[in-house]
């Protein structure tokens, strides 16, 4: 087991002589002089958490953080990896290690985003899954009246499509399906603002409906910085004491 430069740094500020020969025993360094007297070597170890305190709620690591359970005087680092995923870090310790001390993950309902799934399956997620806004309710008043199993393909330009729809008591009408529709998926911690990103609504015949998502992934980017500055207001006395450092 090879020795650490840390290590061979602590030895020599032990005084230990180049003449002393280091000898290893179960784990345990021992320096053996010239008269072959044994004495053990106390190394410095580093003592990290075996696995970090899960939290589901950007509230909760909040308070974890101020409430100063552990590491009360070390400078440590918020981590928002990404959207769904913050950690409580320690600075690098002189083994190389770094302590995660705590990791928040929301719980958030899954949305099965690219595939077809029928009308009221289709209807119930809307409902259920994404934050009320027009588009919302502009996609849940086509899905939930569809009057035909057959989807219209003529006019069809791969974007938009013709369904037909119940409209009254005993009317039917001809409506263009809209796109790219700007919808907000519960997709991040629920005490920040989800994003609002394009979508493109595909209808199939049965009918079926699914949902694309059309933003290249930008709404992970606006959802982290919505997370960063949900935290540098709630740990602001934190940071500015200099105790926390937030990286995004």
């Amino acid at each position: 087991m090879a020795m650490t430069k840390e290590a061979l740094q602590y030895l020599m500020e032990q005084g230990i002589k180049p003449e002393d020969r280091l000898v290893q025993v179960d784990e345990r360094w021992y320096a053996i002089n010239a008269n072959g007297e044994a004495k053990e070597i106390m190394l410095p170890r580093v003592f990290n958490a075996e696995e970090p305190l899960l939290i589901n709620t950007l509230s909760g690591f909040v308070n974890y953080v101020k409430a100063k359970l552990d590491r009360a005087n070390q400078h440590l680092i918020v981590h928002i990896k990404n959207a769904k995923e913050v950690h409580l870090k320690g600075l690098l310790a002189e083994d190389g290690s770094r302590e995660v001390l705590a990791t928040a993950q929301p719980l958030i309902p899954r949305f099965d985003f690219n595939h077809f799934m029928d009308m009221e399956s289709f209807v119930i997620a809307l409902q259920s899954k994404f934050v009320k806004n027009d588009d919302r309710q502009i996609l849940l008043q086509v899905a939930g009246n569809v009057a035909e199993e057959n989807v219209k393909k003529t006019g069809d330009d791969g974007v938009s499509q013709a369904v037909t729809i119940n409209k009254g008591v005993a009317s039917k009408a001809d409506v263009k399906v809209p796109n790219p529709v700007e919808l907000a998926p519960y997709r991040t911690f629920l005490e920040v603002k989800q994003p609002t990103s394009q979508f493109i609504f595909r209808m199939q015949d049965g009918p079926r409906g699914a949902i694309f998502e059309a933003d290249g992934g930008a709404w992970n980017n606006q959802a982290i910085v919505n997370v960063r500055e949900y935290l540098k207001e709630q740990l602001s006395e934190e940071i500015d004491s200099g105790r926390i450092t937030i990286i995004a």
